[in-house]
């Protein structure tokens, strides 16, 4: 058993800094290497990142990130959540180095905004679920999916392009994601416009289409606290 050190943010809140999807931050070492899945499990968030490596002077960082179940080759609310804590750190980068490929950053600690451009080519297979509305999404039963991954949105605002939404994903270990960026890339990719999705219990992500097949996704992140975990 070892002593872990592990950062909680919560990424993607509302503009209050409410709710937010937990994301727990390991900086790799000795102790960690090869335990990653078995640590991220017994963590128990939904995701999980271990920054493997931080080469300032490039402005990148490589991440790996899990899942309770597995590994991931990208996913978005970890992105958003590493790149604002490295920058909350003094050791802020442009890119973050992943399993899917170089992933752009942006931050802005003044507002606690972060953002990243991503592909929906990099994203997980989501069983889409789009429903008559808002009311429809919130009463869904998050045990009624036993497997897969399923995203359930509903137009607040069709104009406006706002959504409500809920993603469940038993194949990943996840009852009910709170916010899920690689999800709103994939749907922002889908619908071909820019996006502002209210998630799970009021996580808020905002979106937008960019040049060369990029999506941009970004919110508000705030820290949450320091674990120390006997592992």
């Amino acid at each position: 058993m070892d002593e872990i050190e592990v950062v909680v943010v919560r990424v993607f809140t509302d503009e209050r800094g409410a709710n937010g999807n937990e994301l727990g931050i390991v900086t790799s070492s000795p102790a960690t290497a090869g335990r990653e899945q078995d640590i991220a499990a017994a963590l128990g968030f939904s995701e999980t990142v271990f920054v493997d490596a931080l080469d300032e002077s490039g402005g990148i960082a490589t991440i790996r990130i899990f899942t309770p179940a597995s590994e991931l080759p990208f996913a978005g609310h970890p992105s958003v959540g590493t790149a604002w804590w490295l920058a909350h750190e003094r050791t802020p980068v442009g890119a973050l180095a992943e399993k899917a490929g170089d992933v752009a950053v942006s931050v802005d600690l003044d507002g606690d905004w972060a953002a990243i451009d991503a592909r929906a080519a990099w994203t997980p297979d989501f069983t889409w679920l789009p429903l008559d509305s808002p009311e429809a999404v919130e009463a869904l039963d998050a045990f009624a999916f036993t497997e897969g991954q399923h995203y359930a949105y509903a137009w607040i605002d069709e104009e406006a392009g706002t959504l409500r939404a809920r993603m469940f994903a038993p194949a990943m270990g996840i009852v009910e994601d709170e916010a899920t960026g690689a999800a709103a890339v994939a749907l922002t990719a889908k619908l071909g416009r820019a996006l502002r999705i209210v998630q799970g219990e009021g996580s808020e992500l905002a979106t937008e289409p960019l040049d060369g097949g990029l999506v941009r996704v970004g919110g508000t992140v705030v820290y949450d606290r320091t674990i120390d975990a006997t592992l």
